[in-house]
């Protein structure tokens, strides 16, 4: 046994132990994770009166896969931010109405112009109203003059009202009116809480999910969530600070002014208050009725402003717990996942270990076999192939998953494995090719692809030939096996010679001496070769008629022929002659001795045969 193959199984057993403890790890029920800390420092600056990134926050994890186990967190979260939203807006209306922006230079001098075109329009307007009185009362002499002040003081009022809308926009660009800052703000607000109301949870049911991919991907959808809810609840945690800062600092100047206020005035040492300056002490002018008055009032606004941060720093750390929890619902969503991926895992090396024992069960059963060691091997390569491909085919299964959709698989398959075996299913429809009639048997002598053999073994997908070599003139045989797929019954062709109608041409050829007379033995020649092949011809003959049905073959003859040219040294006699595919040899021999016999008839002749192996042809 190589040194790999023992390591691999104990790589393996170690895989298989930190698994199984990865398995007891992800089943503990863990806390949950820390929270980031609070942020110190100030709130950065907004462009926007109100910032609704709380809300916004809350609808963008609404919006994301909800399992059931999360829609109560959802809700909650998107409950208090729209509660958030709601103090926020408070507090930033309340926040415009009690401390007005400063008005620049040009802004003053915009409100200036608005005052005085809001002036000359309210007394365009009483005139107008006076005019139309004064019309409506008039006698037909007075009539005329009247209407016609009257359109002219209508005309005066629309230029007011025009010279009073611009100076509005223009103060309204300046940023000098708060009216407009604070209808901009309800605005804002009434928008934000329609898209708070129209949010819904997208609460997503909870499938199972199959194989290791599939659980990784949901994994990492959880993964990602739970980023963005460590991310809102360290937001909520950072605004709850601020709010809880700017508490105390508002706290601490709204306590200085009380103490301001609550102190009464102390008179010089040694000086004694005369009736008369009692009486004032105790009756305030009406400027300091007027100044404690407003004093009074800004301590009510703190004082909301005071109750409406308290609100808003419980609600946010409410918030931030929402969040919290939430992350402690998703992490044991990918605790189980994990749990369920090691368990996808254990079952991988479960399979690699079993294949790995069963493996080296086949190796030693195989040897223990009394067999060849060709078939040993064949045996056991076969075998380990097949192992491998039925534990390739488990593993994918664990980390896919069975397929959802068998019909499209089943058809993807199929096409697959045709594209993949078409070599194998075309040489198994050649073997009924070759089990036809005009087929092969065993025996037979072929041509197939130029090799020239006995046929040996005829199986489903292929044939094995016993070579013949074209060496040798008897056509003996070489001992070299070629196998061949079935496919070239249908993709190609084939020769077979021991069939019936299966005829060639053969040819005997005799150098004579020049000093010798060729003609008595060309003539003895072919009337040993006419007398020897008389009834293969009438058989071909007969044969190549029948065959040819629709032609007409009767100047067709098989009969042999014979040729006498001048060679160097001599005269060659060639004889043409048709033989069948299976006698060939025998008939090639029985020609080559009655030459002989006639060569050695006469003394003077000196025969020489040449019989090169022809070229194995069909007629």
């Amino acid at each position: 046994m190589k040194r790999a193959d023992k390591i691999l199984p104990f790589v393996l057993a170690v895989l298989l132990a930190a698994t199984v403890y990865g398995l007891v790890r992800t089943r503990v029920e863990t806390s949950t994770p820390p929270g980031y800390g609070t942020a110190g420092g100030g709130a950065p600056g907004q462009a926007a009166p109100v910032d609704q990134t709380p809300l916004l926050t809350a609808q963008a994890l609404a919006q994301t896969p909800t399992a059931p186990e999360e829609l109560t967190f959802a809700q909650s979260a998107l409950q208090l931010a729209d509660q958030e939203m709601d103090l926020a807006f408070a507090s930033a209306l309340l926040d415009a109405t009690q401390h007005p922006p400063a008005l620049s230079a040009e802004a003053k001098q915009i409100q200036a112009r608005l005052q005085k075109a809001e002036d000359g329009l309210a007394a365009e307007q009483a005139q107008v109203a006076q005019l139309t009185a004064a019309d409506a009362k008039a006698g037909p002499a007075q009539k005329d003059a009247l209407d016609n002040q009257l359109e002219l003081a209508k005309a005066t009022l629309e230029l007011r009202q025009d010279e009073v809308d611009d100076a509005r926009e223009d103060l309204i660009r300046a940023g000098g009116d708060p009216q407009d800052r604070i209808q901009t703000m309800v605005q804002q607000h009434q928008a934000a809480s329609q898209s708070s109301d129209s949010t819904k949870v997208n609460v997503s049911a909870s499938i199972e999910p199959h194989g290791l991919v599939q659980r990784f991907q949901q994994w990492w959808t959880l993964h990602q969530k739970q980023l963005q809810l460590w991310r809102a609840k360290q937001e909520a945690i950072s605004t709850a600070a601020n709010l809880s800062a700017n508490h105390d600092s508002l706290e601490a100047h709204a306590g200085a002014q009380d103490n301001q206020l609550a102190t009464p005035a102390v008179p010089a040492a040694g000086t004694v208050p005369t009736p008369a300056a009692a009486g004032k002490a105790t009756s305030p002018s009406p400027d300091q009725s007027a100044v404690k008055l407003e004093a009074t009032k800004r301590r009510s606004a703190d004082r909301r402003t005071l109750s409406t941060l308290d609100k808003r720093v419980s609600n946010e750390q409410q918030l931030a717990n929402v969040y919290g929890q939430w992350i402690g619902v998703v992490a044991a969503e990918q605790r189980s996942l994990a749990n369920r991926g090691l368990r996808g895992v254990l079952i991988i090396l479960a399979i690699a270990l079993i294949a790995l024992f069963i493996d080296d069960w086949i190796e030693r059963l195989v040897a223990k076999m009394s067999m060849e060691r060709r078939q040993v091997a064949t045996l056991r390569s076969t075998t380990r192939v097949t192992l491998q491909i039925i534990a390739v085919l488990f593993v994918l299964l664990v980390i896919f998953g069975p397929p959802t959709q068998l019909g499209t698989v089943l058809g993807l398959a199929g096409a697959g494995l045709t594209i993949a075996l078409q070599d194998f299913i075309i040489a198994f429809l050649g073997w009924f090719v070759l089990m036809g009639r005009s087929g092969m048997r065993l025996g037979d002598r072929v041509e197939i692809d130029g090799v020239t053999g006995e046929v040996v073994e005829l199986s489903v997908f292929h044939t094995v030939l016993l070579e013949t070599g074209n060496w040798t003139d008897a056509g003996l045989l070489t001992g070299r096996r070629v196998t061949f797929t079935n496919s070239f019954a249908v993709q190609g062709h084939y020769f077979n010679f021991s069939t019936s109608g299966q005829w060639m041409w053969d040819e005997l050829k005799i150098v004579l001496p020049s000093s010798q007379n060729p003609y008595p033995l060309v003539t003895a020649i072919q009337q040993k070769v006419t007398e020897a092949t008389a009834e293969i011809v009438r058989q071909a003959e007969q044969e190549w008629r029948s065959a040819a049905k629709s032609r007409d073959l009767s100047s067709l003859s098989a009969a042999p022929s014979i040729s006498v040219k001048p060679v160097a040294g001599g005269t060659e006699i060639s004889v043409r002659y048709i033989s069948s595919a299976h006698q060939r040899y025998e008939l090639r021999a029985k020609l080559n001795q009655a030459a002989v016999d006639l060569l050695g008839a006469g003394h003077e002749m000196q025969p020489v045969a040449d019989s090169p192996k022809p070229a194995l042809t069909t007629k």
